[in-house]
């Protein structure tokens, strides 16, 4: 099957496994919709990955006034469950948070803290534990240094889930045209041919740790998922020349595909879970694949639907 999951808006998810349910959480509610129980982030719930129901939003809006929350993603430590996410206007002035709850349904509730208090921009928190049992917060940043000026992967090493023990430090910068978001693009008082990566995502596998990410324009067809490897989760990282080498449009019919987690499915495989436009261009909605990890390499591969 390489349809969408769900019939909704499911933008940015994120699969939790726990205690034999799915979670996914994805960017769509921020608070102030219809169904959403004046929460963000919807939440659904699955047996298989395949059939999903919807249990309304997850997050207490931290701030009485509207703003836009994006790309939520949990960790759970000693039975407490802890949502990583950004909050904006816009696409402007976003800063990581994090909220906590006794249950992945919620309700989470903002600690009061901003993580990224010295960063311009930053958006797509990922909680990541190394096999040391070291957690890193890892997350997309914006710099104007380098070759190719935009959106960059940057990670910190975290004291607890609530408290990061150092400065950001960049691990993964634009190296390919096919990362390009937009030529001559105004920010932060010059023109830049802008370029991006978001979206990062770790495991650890085959005696690696590989990180998943997303390169180009979110709105537009050329968006994708490429993949880089380490041997420590602060780098160096190395990822292959060329294209979107996980997901890319055309693959399977997907437009756009991206923005992945990994998760692993009833038949103790690696399932990559992402975002796709529909046919109309209208709405991100969520996805799910098999990964194939033949010879190391994590592949999507060609399907019949």
């Amino acid at each position: 099957m390489t349809g969408p999951r769900f019939p909704g808006y499911f933008a940015d998810p994120f699969v939790l496994a726990w205690q034999g349910t799915y979670y996914a959480y994805g960017t769509g509610l921020h608070g102030h919709e219809e169904g959403g129980n004046g929460r963000a982030f919807e939440v659904l719930s699955s047996p298989d990955l395949q059939h999903w129901t919807s249990h309304g939003g997850a997050l207490t809006p931290v701030l009485a006034e509207r703003r836009d929350y994006w790309a939520p993603e949990v960790a759970e430590q000693n039975g407490v469950f802890y949502l990583y996410y950004s909050v904006g206007q816009g696409d402007q002035g976003h800063h990581l948070r994090v909220a906590t709850a006794t249950h992945p349904l919620g309700p989470f509730t903002d600690q009061g803290l901003n993580l990224t208090p010295d960063e311009p921009f930053a958006i797509d928190p990922h909680p990541f534990r190394a096999q040391n049992g070291q957690w890193y917060l890892y997350f997309a940043r914006d710099e104007l240094g380098g070759e190719r000026v935009g959106t960059m992967l940057a990670v910190m090493p975290l004291r607890d889930l609530l408290t990061p023990a150092g400065p950001p430090q960049t691990v993964l910068r634009p190296s390919a045209d096919w990362q390009l978001y937009s030529r001559q693009r105004p920010m932060y008082g010059q023109v830049y041919d802008w370029h991006t990566l978001e979206g990062p995502f770790v495991v650890f596998r085959f005696g690696q740790y590989h990180c998943f990410y997303s390169g180009g324009a979110w709105t537009s067809a050329t968006y994708g998922v490429g993949h880089a490897v380490a041997d420590h989760p602060l780098g160096p990282w190395h990822e292959p020349a060329g294209a979107a080498t996980v997901l890319r449009s055309g693959l399977n019919g997907w437009i756009g595909p991206g923005h992945n987690s990994l998760v692993v499915g009833p038949d103790g495989q690696d399932h990559i879970v992402f975002h796709a436009w529909n046919a109309g261009h209208t709405h991100r909605q969520l996805h799910v694949a098999r990964l194939d990890w033949t010879g190391g390499v994590p592949r999507v591969q060609e399907e019949e639907d």
